[in-house]
């Protein structure tokens, strides 16, 4: 009697603790085992309820199911990993358009572009130096939904990444969506912690922010 008591306590206490730790996991091998070891030293005289039984059953068959949803969804995640890497490879070359705000200012004009939700009457951008300081501005009139862009000439005193955004109004005073944006040639692909970014115009963009890709004129 005291060794069914033993045997069954302990098979509980492990599973209890396996389920609340995050480093120690049951696995569908595990569970058998123990689910074995019950049946071998439950009591002849008062033998594992059927139903309790059927129960231990459904459990294991649940652990294995989702043990193989995981390893297939592991399987599909490396895959879908190892495609992104090799299409983000065929962008070299090629100008993106992308979701961003971020700038470089080398004492040359910088495209500000950004796209609106709908036509604006007015509008302002306002640029940011890397401490978060505020630096200029440049105010558009009459734009059209889509995107939009500003030619900006940072003064030869500010160098370095900046950052922009961008606020309009329609006619009626009402506020008009705009998400700011970049764009430029891509020369490189970089891989660090699994994620896949973009080198454009001395600056990284992940490769999941890139919402157009076209050719760039050779002419």
């Amino acid at each position: 009697m005291s060794v069914t008591n033993t045997v069954t306590s302990t098979a509980g206490t492990a599973t209890a603790a396996a389920t609340t730790s995050g480093k120690n996991v049951v696995g569908k091998d595990e569970f058998l085992k123990m689910l074995v070891a019950q049946l071998k030293n439950q009591d002849p005289l008062n033998p594992l309820d059927g139903t309790a039984f059927t129960a231990q059953l459904a459990q294991f068959s649940s652990l294995e199911q989702l043990q193989n949803i995981n390893t297939q969804l592991s399987a599909f995640t490396r895959q879908q990993q190892s495609l992104s890497s090799a299409q983000a490879v065929t962008l070299i070359g090629k100008e993106v358009l992308a979701r961003g705000n971020t700038v470089q200012a080398a004492g040359s004009p910088v495209a500000l572009s950004y796209q609106l939700a709908g036509d604006a009457a007015e509008g302002l951008v306002r640029i940011y130096n890397a401490g978060g300081e505020f630096v200029d501005a440049l105010s558009f009139q009459n734009q059209k939904q889509g995107l939009n862009t500003l030619t900006w000439s940072p003064p030869s005193s500010l160098t370095g990444t900046c950052t922009f955004e961008v606020s309009a109004a329609d006619r009626a005073g009402r506020v008009v969506g705009a998400d700011t944006m970049v764009q430029g040639e891509v020369t490189g692909v970089n891989y660090r912690d699994g994620a896949v970014t973009l080198s454009v115009g001395g600056r990284e963009i992940a490769y999941g922010d890139v919402v157009s890709v076209k050719k760039i004129n050779a002419n």
